[in-house]
């Protein structure tokens, strides 16, 4: 919303300072965005008369002007502007005059100059060159009336400032100059000075046939004929300036009296050519396959969701939008009507988008606009045009035909003393709230600490008794709430110690070189095909965008997008992770504070390495990431839970190198190298390495316990069996682990590596070598080697008898 100070200020006239008035409104709940001139600073230009003009005896296209700016003697002054004539007013800068900067910033003096021999003593001025317009139509052509020597800042009152407030949507009220006011004049106590007009008489017995076959569209529709007019007549200057402070370009009297009444009062109204109308009007919901030609020049298709005006013939208007090309007026109308109704906000809201472009008027019903008015701001558009456009004799106007079919309730809304009191935090008595009220003009009954409030018929936000606290809190003013420590009692709590928080997980893996991207939960439904095999993804029903249509069930396919992007700007190494939610369906789940029922939304870490295992160096091999190097930094990240690795199928990895992530018997996650086909798809030179967790088990962290540390010196043996190909190394390690819980004897293993593994001449088809190293020590004494053997014999005899692993000779 845009609108003059001094046109605010005809309505009320707080005395304070404009910045103060910006403050005011500002911690009103009307942000005030921006406080601007509406012209930049300029000096010593006055209102000139041009007594007569002479052809410039040296050049074809100068004027040499005598110019009248009220000190007694013509000045000689030069110009080459195409619309000078002898009798019009100017705005003349005279020598010593600072005009705007121009185009390379400097700011431009008048001094009195030759110009092709001829003496001049002054410039005549275009609005350009005052930047008051960007359009170059010559010289600032003034009323008649203007008076020859006056300063032209207050002659055309340039000292004035342009307030941009912006509005939440609950405060529609405001989307008017009337309504700023009202606020103004509720905030500060000062008068409000309502516009004035005289009704105008009815000449005339005419009244259009208007029938509402939608009361659910329109609840109340007044309209009146008026004829007789003479579109061709000027809008006034005081309205062109309105109109354009307030962001809004003079088109037509007729337009503009609409367009200004919009912004004085908040009302929009449209103008019909009478004559253009074939019979009567219908209101109406839309049918499917009618078209309207609109006044933007756009055809748009209507459908029973959009709500028009129709004539006996075709559509004519928009309801609550735009008017139809159809019967839009022009500068040979003579005859209109005139229509303001009120429209429910339900049935104008999201109309605008749906054709992608965005009203005024819309903007307004959407939110609400004073159905108690729609009569009296048809009666101030007829005061403009009788006043504008009118001819004696000649114009006559209509009564108001005025349908009420359906208007909003104002049901009473009670405020409680004590919970203002408490939830403002501020002590109130009744009559300080009585006090606001009357200001806000709220009519109420009153027991004593109970306040019963019937909303006007311009707010649309008065449903509850929160609103009508946010109200008092308004009006007291934010800064005047004192700001006092919280009453409650607070302790810090220890973190719990079996816990870590994500902040720390982040740090972690930040530290082995990953950089945190954070990524839409919205994905492609492609992705999910592609990275979760999921042909039935949870689906959005109003997507940002086409190619987020979907909830995400995995992170990897923002990971590969995240690598995608890089590489095309040439990054050829990196390391990237996500922690997010991802969004399954789980008939489970219940709603709660934050859950959704029938969906779990569990958090997951995702990391992703491409390219070079290190940055290219001298004191390493250059080479690339592999599987083994990613599964290292989960399992530091994970420490000291101990992680299996178990061959698994995934739609995303390669088949033969990926693995599920297995803590305490429990599937937490996987890992792996990018599936070839995808790796083809998205077009990656290398094959990405990543995996995904949940992240409970990430914060899951045990306690410390005691174990006693051996005196004695360890003992290492080393153990080569032959085993199928199909067995792996983890699987003789479990075996190894088992044995050291089951029995007796084998319970001095303190650790088992695999150091080498062997497949070719000298081992049967089918089989391989795997060799382990076992460190075994006792805290009680030193190892004997019968103790050792008699250890490393059970070992052995266990993957023999389970997996039929025999000693490598």
């Amino acid at each position: 919303m845009q609108f003059s100070e001094s046109w605010l200020r005809t309505m009320v006239d707080p005395t304070m300072s404009s910045d103060e008035l910006s403050h005011l409104l500002t911690m009103s709940g009307l942000e005030v965005e921006g406080v601007e001139p509406v012209a930049p600073p300029f000096s010593n230009v006055v209102v000139g008369a041009v007594l007569e003009l002479a052809r410039h005896p040296n050049a074809d296209r100068l004027n040499v002007c005598k110019v009248d700016v009220g000190s007694g003697t013509p000045l000689n002054i030069v110009c080459g502007a195409p619309n000078v004539r002898a009798g019009m007013k100017v705005a003349c800068a005279m020598v010593g005059a600072v005009l705007p900067p121009g185009d390379d910033g400097k700011v431009f003096e008048i001094k009195v100059g030759q110009l092709r021999g001829v003496e001049s003593q002054g410039m005549l001025c275009s609005a350009k060159e005052l930047k008051l317009s960007e359009e170059q139509g010559g010289l600032l052509d003034l009323p008649q009336d203007a008076p020859v020597g006056q300063n032209v800042r207050d002659y055309l009152q340039l000292n004035d400032l342009k307030f941009t407030i912006k509005l939440t949507p609950n405060k529609a009220d405001c989307l008017s100059v009337l309504g700023v006011a009202r606020e103004v004049a509720a905030l500060t106590g000062t008068t409000l000075v309502m516009p004035s007009y005289e009704k105008a008489p009815v000449d005339l017995d005419e009244i259009l046939p208007v029938t509402v076959a939608a009361p659910d569209l329109c609840g109340r529709f007044s309209g009146r004929v008026i004829r007789g007019l003479n579109a061709r007549a000027p809008t006034p200057n005081w309205m062109k300036q309105r109109l354009e402070r307030s962001g809004q370009r003079s088109i037509s009297a007729l337009v503009d009296i609409s367009n200004f009444v919009m912004l004085e009062l908040g009302q929009p109204s449209h103008v019909f050519d009478l004559a253009k109308i074939h019979g009567g009007l219908q209101v109406r919901w839309g049918r499917p396959g009618e078209s309207l030609k609109l006044l933007n020049g756009n055809t748009v298709a209507v459908d029973e969701w959009v709500g028009v005006i129709a004539d006996d013939h075709a559509l004519e208007s928009l309801a609550g939008i735009m008017g139809g090309d159809a019967t839009s007026v022009s500068l040979d109308t003579e005859d209109i009507y005139l229509e303001v109704a009120f429209w429910w906000p339900g049935a104008i809201q999201g109309r605008s988008r749906r054709f992608n472009f965005s009203t005024d008027a819309g903007h307004r019903f959407e939110r609400g606009v004073d159905f108690a008015t729609t009569v009296s701001s048809i009666e101030r558009i007829t005061a403009l045009l009788i006043e504008i456009c009118g001819q004696p004799g000649k114009t006559k106007v209509g009564p108001v035909s005025d349908q009420i079919l359906d208007l909003p309730k104002r049901l009473p809304v009670t405020l409680r003393t004590e919970r203002a009191s408490k939830v403002i935090g501020v002590p109130f008595v009744d009559a300080e709230i009585a006090d606001i009220f009357s200001r806000l003009g709220f009519q109420y009954s009153h027991t004593p600490g109970l306040f019963a409030v019937t909303p006007p018929s311009f707010r649309f936000d008065m449903e509850i008794e929160e609103d009508l606290i946010e109200e008092v809190a308004r009006v007291f003013g934010f800064e005047n709430i004192p700001a006092l420590p919280p009453v409650a009692a607070s302790a810090m709590l220890i973190a719990p110690e079996a816990s870590r928080s994500l902040f720390t997980v982040r740090r972690q893996i930040a530290d082995m070189d990953y950089q945190e991207v954070i990524n839409f939960s919205f994905v492609d439904e492609a992705w999910e095909r592609d990275f979760a095999g999921n042909d039935a993804p949870i689906k959005l029903r109003n997507p940002i965008a086409n190619q987020l249509g979907v909830m995400r069930t995995t992170l990897i396919g923002s990971l590969v997008a995240n690598v995608k992007y890089n590489l095309n700007r040439k990054v050829s190494r990196v390391r990237i992770f996500e922690i997010g939610a991802v969004y399954l369906r789980d008939s489970a789940v219940v709603d709660g504070p934050l859950s959704v029922a029938g969906y779990a939304q569990p958090k997951r870490l995702s990391a992703l390495a491409y390219g070079p295992v290190c940055d290219e160096q001298w004191g390493l091999a250059a080479r690339p990431v592999d599987y083994f190097d990613i599964k290292a930094d989960l399992e530091a990240l994970m420490a000291p839970n101990a992680l299996q690795f178990v061959p698994a199928q995934h739609p995303a990895l390669h088949p033969g190198r990926s693995a599920t992530i297995v803590v305490k018997g429990v599937n937490v996650g996987f890992i792996g190298e990018l599936h070839p086909r995808l790796q083809q798809r998205y077009e990656l030179p290398l094959p990405p390495v990543v995996f995904e967790i949940d992240t409970a088990i990430l914060q899951e962290r045990s306690l410390p316990e005691f174990v006693e540390i051996s005196r004695f010196p360890a003992v290492t043996r080393d153990l080569a069996v032959v085993v199928d190909q199909a067995i792996s190394a983890q699987t003789l390690i479990d075996e190894f682990n088992e044995q050291k819980r089951a029995n007796p004897v084998c319970n001095v293993l303190q650790a088992i590596v695999l150091f080498d593994e062997y497949r070719g001449a000298g081992l049967p088809y089918g089989q391989k070598s795997l060799a382990f190293r076992f460190t075994l020590q006792d805290t009680q004494s030193t190892l004997q080697d019968e103790r050792v053997d008699a250890a490393m014999s059970a070992f052995l005899s266990a993957v023999d008898k389970k997996h039929g692993a025999r000693l490598r000779t």
